[in-house]
């Protein structure tokens, strides 16, 4: 059965003028006519079929009916405040709650924050790794990237970039004993894995490569930490070209051959479609997608 409500549009009017028994102060706080006030009001009491205010020669008081009706009004438009203040804040706020995977910030976006933050200074990242897939609106989360398909119902997904996996090691292991010129040498060394999907069952299997334990070796749950154990000369890991690209240009990971399997997931900008209204969300996104060069179609 649908509600019986009064013309919502004459509330603020008449609850000033309730608060303030006057119609020419509820005028000036408003920032209206004082016979915008009244014309309000007498169409508040018209639908309403009541008389709210007693109206003097100089001054107004409330009826026996609107004194009561007035607080009710008073109490149901703070709260109506209160909802939409917490209904918004995280649309107003100058912070912006980015989700990713532990890798991608780590190895990829932290890295590369400080330019963000020299043309955004107003703007507040802060970057959350839990590895759950964010629902956004429970969560708190403005936007998220993503490695997937980009196939996320009813939100908006933004290419990035595609990826290629292929073995990393530090440029020590290119020396020694058992250097490491061919996909055979790996049995040679320590297999670094992480929580990756493509794991070195997969590649090896896709590099024709035999004898070479894809199960031996060190695991790790983050995608920085093997990396990061590669570099130090522990072992081979499998990179991807998004998150070894600076360590590749520095020289601290190699690649000891060339042969890359392409991934059939990719980068992806995903956020509500209301979001890009925002200007943290559309600056971040602008940014985002000046940084990254697509390494394929």
């Amino acid at each position: 059965m649908p509600r019986k409500l009064p013309p919502l549009t004459t509330l603020p009017s008449f609850e000033a003028a309730a608060r303030l028994l006057s119609f020419s102060k509820a005028a000036e706080e408003l920032h209206v006519t004082h016979g915008a006030i009244s014309r309000a009001i007498k169409n508040l009491e018209d639908q309403l079929g009541v008389q709210l205010f007693e109206r003097g020669t100089r001054s107004v008081s409330l009826t026996a009916l609107g004194e009561p009706y007035a607080r009710a009004v008073r109490e149901a438009l703070a709260q109506l405040a209160t909802a939409t203040a917490a209904a918004t804040a995280r649309y107003s706020s100058s912070t912006l709650n980015v989700s990713t995977s532990d890798g991608f910030a780590g190895r990829w976006l932290v890295p590369r924050l400080y330019r963000f933050h020299r043309a955004h200074g107003d703007v507040d990242v802060r970057v959350s790794t839990s590895g759950k897939l964010t629902n956004f609106l429970g969560d708190g989360i403005d936007v998220a990237v993503r490695y997937g398909n980009g196939n996320y119902p009813g939100l908006t997904s933004e290419f990035l970039t595609g990826e290629e996996v292929f073995p990393v090691c530090s440029p020590k292991l290119l020396e020694g004993a058992h250097p490491l010129r061919t996909p055979q040498d790996l049995k040679h060394h320590t297999l670094i894995r992480d929580s990756f999907p493509i794991d070195w069952a997969t590649w090896l299997a896709s590099a024709g490569v035999e004898g070479v334990d894809p199960q031996s070796g060190i695991t790790f749950d983050s995608a920085t930490f093997a990396m990061e154990s590669a570099a130090q000369g522990e072992g081979v890991v499998l990179g991807r070209t998004m998150l070894v690209a600076a360590d590749l240009a520095a020289g601290r990971l190699v690649r000891p051959f060339g042969y890359a399997l392409k991934s059939p997931s990719s980068f992806y900008f995903v956020y509500p479609p209301e979001a890009i209204r925002q200007r943290k969300v559309k600056a971040f996104r602008d940014w985002l997608l000046s940084e990254v060069t697509p390494q394929m179609d």
